[in-house]
């Protein structure tokens, strides 16, 4: 349980540790931010695969493919009716923010409850990863997730300082979208361990989150800014450096 404990501050952590990048490189390009987020969506989409939607599999027995298949397409469900409400990244990062000078106080705010919502299934994954009984598995799907969270802090900052709000409260406002994300590991650990039948839907419904995200939240923010083939090499080097950890960490 410590280990779930410290692993879920790690990852909320890494959206404050974000943040605070954000304070002091006001400036970071989005070149710079794109291969960061491609790097960590490539370490997700490995951790998605080999961490959660290959064991749903193997502990779903003869269903396992339906069950993995349900899973899979009940969590990217959840996570579309999340964007229908609120959505996310490409879709709020508009002009109004890039410009600070006319930031629009009110989708500056949205954008980062939004960032929260979307941080809980996110925490659910790393806390299924761990409820599943694989340590090493689970650390390597928070770790994965802890680094998408760093450039998502990084972007926080500036648009809410150009908008007027204060150091502090954009502080505090990145520290909440980080503790959800704790809220949402412990969530996942304690419902597995509580109710182990659920474990391969668990999986793969965790793994469902993750697909979504990558492929509709961060893939399209690293190719919006002119970057697309640095930004698919860096998800290619995220992916085959946790293809490689997987395989080496046995």
């Amino acid at each position: 349980m410590d280990m779930v404990l410290l692993t879920a501050l790690s990852v909320g952590g890494a959206t404050v540790i974000g943040s605070l990048i954000g304070f002091v490189f006001k400036n970071i390009t989005h070149k710079f931010s794109d291969i960061v987020l491609s790097f960590a969506a490539g370490v997700m989409l490995a951790a998605a695969v080999l961490g959660l939607v290959l064991p749903s599999l193997d502990y779903g027995g003869k269903w396992g493919l339906v069950i993995t298949i349900a899973g899979i397409f009940t969590g990217a469900l959840c996570l579309n009716l999340i964007d229908k409400v609120v959505p996310h990244l490409h879709k709020l990062i508009g002009p109004e923010i890039e410009d600070h000078k006319n930031a629009d106080l009110n989708k500056i705010l949205l954008f980062v409850l939004a960032i929260a919502i979307h941080n809980l299934p996110e925490g659910i994954a790393a806390g299924v990863g761990f409820g599943a009984g694989d340590t090493t598995q689970a650390l390597i799907i928070a770790g994965g997730i802890a680094l998408q969270n760093v450039p998502e802090g990084m972007v926080i900052i500036g648009p809410m300082l150009a908008a007027g709000v204060s150091k502090k409260k954009t502080f505090v406002c990145a520290m909440i979208t980080g503790l959800i994300e704790v809220v949402g590991t412990l969530i996942g650990y304690f419902a597995v361990r509580i109710a182990s039948v659920i474990l391969p839907f668990a999986l793969a419904f965790a793994g469902g989150t993750m697909l979504y995200v990558i492929s509709d939240e961060m893939i399209p923010e690293t190719h919006a800014h002119g970057g697309e083939r640095g930004a698919t090499y860096a998800l290619l080097v995220g992916f085959c450096f946790m293809l490689a950890m997987d395989v080496l960490l046995g």
